[in-house]
């Protein structure tokens, strides 16, 4: 049996002593390290999946796709480990290499997507090739690449990652000298403890930072690390002096991210966006940014807002929208004392609200920076960036009339029911449902519960996604609606360039439909300069045969996630097709 690390051949009760005292110490120093690598681990897989989804916007199949890799790579890392002859030198050098590949990743990938976004306009201008769309080839190939780059990252770092408790498995025995009965539930223990604690710092802390710097955090605990094991058992480590040397450029490389990581990684972001980028915002939430397009210098600009990188709405054709969301479902409502919106943080479906005199209006909103956004004034370099928005909304979220409860929706509107709160009209200008977190608010549930909350002749109307990219998730909104309790559902739509066809869903409790109720006025009561009574009515009508899946159509339900399935193929399919 060998000999434990640096134990004294004689065994007397001093010297056992003295030899159990410095296992318990080599125990401290590679328990705490797997700990620490474990947490930093987790921030990389957080990361990366994080960044996948603001960034390329298919958010649930990225943050899903990402995790599922990580975990399959590492179970493929930990049966590589068994093919390395020295713990020791392995595992020193696998932390220097995890450590530059975690601070560097998302760089990487951000400047990848960007070039594979510039290139096409790079050779239009090199050649003179205006106006000819450039695709195919090796262009389709590297947007290919581009688009599947995090889960690439995520392969290579979860290979890495999976060997580290096989590693320090080995190490710990060649410490002790002997096999260890549970050697492998301390390691595991340690491991999923510190990939708790690293979970818990990205959510508290690094959730709203910049990703370079998140990542420069986690890389600088990785290689804190990884000197603690080199000084620790440089003995028998190989080529110690030059893993010493890479430990040195790494840190160098890590600084130098640290200072201008940020600035490069908002270059390359703003290089996806068409327009000039005005104001960015990172929050618990979200990443909203907003940009500034000069199409005629003669005119105002026209300014679009981003969140998660999709576009929510463009300054141009936005009174479309929030005229098609509101002004059907005020105009079917009896009364409009008192009017709830879910949603709409941005204060535009508020302003059109408001157009009506309403004697109150609550607004659910999840994301108090966005209300802050829109509502007060933001001071950068010496100028207020948002005043435009304030202007569009005009000033909507300061009226005194308007009550913001912030929260999730489905929390609040639980709130409401048990303080008894009706409602004449309701607005719901929730996102589109893409991502898990947002099946609830498009669930039967949610729906019963807006039901409740509606007066018996009130109305509601529901942003429903495009009835022409994703007609599946459309229809389950409107059978969903019905199997709420709404008694007449219906559905309309109009196009919005900036989106394309989009469509809303509006029902009563009883009595008349929506449609009826609008067709007994002649002329509307309130003049928002866009909306004719012929066009409202118009927007009704669908193509022939456009509800023939119907029957075939799920209603979704709070733990099914349908109508994310259904939302995520749709798009896919229009995603496949450009």
């Amino acid at each position: 049996m060998a000999e434990p690390i640096d134990t004294p051949k004689g065994w007397n009760i001093v010297s056992r002593w003295r030899s159990n005292r410095r296992l318990l110490m080599h125990d401290v120093v590679l328990i705490g390290i797997m700990a620490v690598l474990a947490g930093c681990g987790m921030i990389y897989e957080f990361l990366l999946s994080h960044y996948a989804a603001r960034v390329l916007g298919a958010t649930e199949v990225a943050i899903f796709g990402v995790f599922t890799v990580m975990i399959a790579s590492m179970g493929l890392g930990a049966f590589a480990a068994a093919r390395l002859k020295c713990p020791f030198s392995s595992f020193a050098w696998l932390e220097l290499l995890i450590g530059l590949i975690g601070v560097s990743s998302i760089l990487f990938i951000a400047g990848l997507i960007a070039f594979s976004y510039v290139l096409p306009s790079i050779i239009a201008e090199t050649y003179g090739l205006h106006g000819i769309n450039l695709s195919g080839g090796a262009i389709n190939t590297l947007q290919w690449l581009a688009k599947n780059m995090p889960y690439l990252m995520a392969f290579i770092l979860g290979m890495l990652i999976g060997a580290e408790i096989p590693l320090i498995a080995k190490v710990r025995e060649s410490v002790y000298g002997m096999h260890l009965e549970n050697n492998t539930g301390t390691i595991y223990g340690a491991d999923y403890i510190g990939a708790g604690i690293g979970a818990l710092i990205f959510v508290l802390f690094l959730l709203t930072l910049e990703s370079s710097i998140a990542a420069v955090i986690a890389a600088s605990a990785n290689l804190l690390a990884g000197l603690l094991f080199y000084f620790c058992y440089r003995k028998h480590i190989r080529f110690s002096a030059l893993l010493l040397i890479g430990h040195l450029i790494v840190a160098s490389i890590v600084a130098t991210i640290a200072i201008k990581g940020p600035s490069w990684e908002l270059a390359l972001e703003d290089m996806l966006y068409k327009d000039q980028v005005v104001a960015r915002m990172v929050t618990p939430y979200q990443k909203v940014v907003i940009t500034k397009r000069i199409i005629d210098p003669a005119k105002a600009p026209v300014w679009y807002l981003y969140i998660n990188g999709h576009t929510q709405f463009s300054s141009l054709d936005e009174q479309i929208y929030h005229a098609m969301l509101t002004y059907p479902a005020m105009l079917a409502s009896n009364r409009r004392e008192r009017i709830l919106i879910v949603g709409g943080g941005d204060g535009l479906a508020l302003r059109d609200v408001l157009r009506w005199n309403p004697k109150s209006v609550v607004l659910l909103e999840l994301d108090p920076q966005i209300i802050q956004f829109f509502s007060e004034p933001v001071m950068q370099k010496g100028e207020v960036v948002n005043r435009p928005l304030l202007e569009l909304n005009e000033y909507a979220l300061q009226d005194s009339r308007v009550e913001v409860h912030l929260g999730d929706a489905y929390g609040s509107v639980d709130q409401l029911l048990a303080q008894g709160e009706m409602f004449d009209t309701i607005i719901v200008d929730l996102p589109d449902p893409s991502h898990p977190d947002l099946n609830k608010l498009y669930s039967s549930r949610f729906y019963a519960k807006l039901h409740a909350l509606l007066s018996g002749d009130g109305a509601i109307a529901i942003q429903s996604t495009s009835p022409y990219h994703a007609k599946e998730a459309f229809i389950s909104i409107k059978k969903t609606v019905k199997h709420a309790g709404f008694q007449r559902v219906e559905q309309y739509h109009a196009n919005v360039p900036s989106f394309g066809e989009w469509g809303w869903t509006i029902a009563t409790k009883a009595g008349k439909s929506a449609k009826q109720r609008i067709e007994e006025y002649s002329s509307l009561p309130v003049n928002d300069g866009w909306m004719t009574r012929e066009l409202m009515l118009g927007a009704f009508a669908f193509n022939q045969g456009f509800y023939d899946i119907e029957p075939e159509i799920k209603v979704n339900r709070i733990n099914s996630n349908q109508i994310i399935e259904y939302h995520r193929k749709g798009w896919a399919e229009y995603n496949d097709d450009q």
